[in-house]
């Protein structure tokens, strides 16, 4: 049976007060914290830092998706108060190694962050002997408002797949409870929820009932 996932929270608002009030609400409920591509676009590492202030004893992921500049941007992000840093799938090996040597320094971690056209398991086997720990599997936000809802059986095996090689995996795209069936007896690692904690009217109780459909599908 396979463990049960840790849940992180998206923050893509586009300003770090939009952020601030949804995750102070349902941080009791959460793992991870993901000061997510958009929010530090906007706010730059400020917002990194900001949350770190907030919660010393959170893991969380500067979602910057690395393509190049690899130590430079790494050093920027863990010196901020990250955990984690994120790279994309076609950043060059070197660019990778890169960012795995700064996160040695810092005690951090690597994830990789897949798109649909960047699979191949040859590379995810480079980037593990790299030291990339962690790989997102995901459903885009742009295949979501083409409406292509569906998780594909692809997506299944490539979580078994990735997992195998010793990764942590992790889902995201629009995650729901109703979602979380779906992934049932795969080894799971991490699931991200953005709007539906962010947006919500409750985020505290949106969140609290992700954690508990988590519990029901990894008991």
């Amino acid at each position: 049976m396979a463990p049960e996932p840790r849940l992180q929270i998206a923050l893509d608002t586009f300003d770090l007060a939009s952020a601030l009030g949804p995750l102070q609400k349902a941080a009791p409920h959460v793992d991870v914290i993901e000061c997510g591509t958009i929010l530090v676009l906007a706010e730059g590492f400020h917002a990194v830092r900001a949350v770190r202030a907030l919660f010393p004893d959170k893991e969380i992921l500067a979602d910057v998706r690395i393509a190049e500049a690899g130590s430079k941007i790494a050093r920027m992000a863990f010196e901020a108060g990250a955990s984690l840093v994120s790279c994309v799938a076609g950043a060059s090996m070197a660019t990778i190694a890169q960012v795995c040597a700064v996160a040695a320094e810092f005690d951090g971690e690597v994830q990789v962050e897949l798109a649909d056209e960047w699979y191949d398991a040859d590379r995810a086997r480079a980037w593990r002997r790299a030291g990339v720990q962690h790989v997102i599997v995901k459903r885009s936000r742009d295949r979501e408002a083409a409406g292509d809802l569906s998780w594909k059986p692809e997506d299944l095996g490539r979580i078994d797949e990735l997992a195998g090689m010793g990764f942590t995996v992790t889902i995201t795209g629009g995650v729901t409870p109703a979602d979380l069936p779906t992934f049932a007896g795969h080894p799971v690692g991490i699931v991200i929820a953005g709007r539906s904690i962010v947006a919500a009217a409750d985020p505290a109780a949106a969140a609290a009932e992700l954690k508990r459909a988590i519990g029901e599908v990894w008991p």
